[in-house]
């Protein structure tokens, strides 16, 4: 399918599997006639933001900082707590918006335990810009965490590396062929 085959550049490129999809659809979709939406002045309607959604169990904002100090052109936007006979622990996260490398995120703290958490299904894609920057975002990722494909040459691009980092969040770390 072409609109899959489109690929959606952000800065260090970083794009959950879900988003890229979704957002390679809306652009095979950007001249349909049909599948656009008018507001009362004839004028296209906005479209709609996609954004990666972490939800942790108490972990929130230590890996927030965590993956913000990761990446240049990172930074936590919003912070919102739990307070006092809220549902969530006091001071914890309630929701929390953040960019990674200009790639919009958002997580929260449940209140709620939940028979799931993360899985290597869906994971964060980084093309990095650099050998460097690749190898110190894997052995920071990788610390209390675990290797799934180690850094290497696996013949789609110049290094690649997988983790599953210590908040359980999947993390493919590429550095494309230049």
């Amino acid at each position: 399918m072409m609109a899959l085959s489109k690929r959606i550049c952000l800065p260090s490129a970083i794009a959950i599997g879900v988003a890229i999809v979704l957002v390679s659809s809306a652009l095979a979709h950007e001249g349909d006639e049909s599948d656009r939406k008018q507001d009362t002045n004839n004028q296209r309607a906005p479209m709609p933001a996609v954004r990666t959604f972490l939800m942790f169990e108490g972990n929130a904002e230590k890996a927030m900082n965590f993956y913000v100090s990761l990446f240049k052109g990172s930074k936590i936007v919003h912070v919102e707590r739990y307070g006092p006979g809220q549902q969530g622990a006091e001071g914890s996260i309630k929701k929390a918006d953040f960019t990674l490398a200009g790639h919009q995120m958002s997580c929260i703290d449940s209140p709620v335990k939940h028979g799931f958490t993360f899985t290597p299904s869906i994971s964060l894609f980084v093309d990095c810009n650099s050998e460097a920057e690749l190898e110190n975002a894997y052995k920071q990722l990788l610390e209390g965490g675990e290797a799934l494909m180690p850094l290497d040459n696996y013949g789609f691009s110049a290094k690649f590396g997988w983790i599953k980092d210590r908040y359980g969040v999947s993390w493919q770390l590429n550095l494309p062929d230049r």
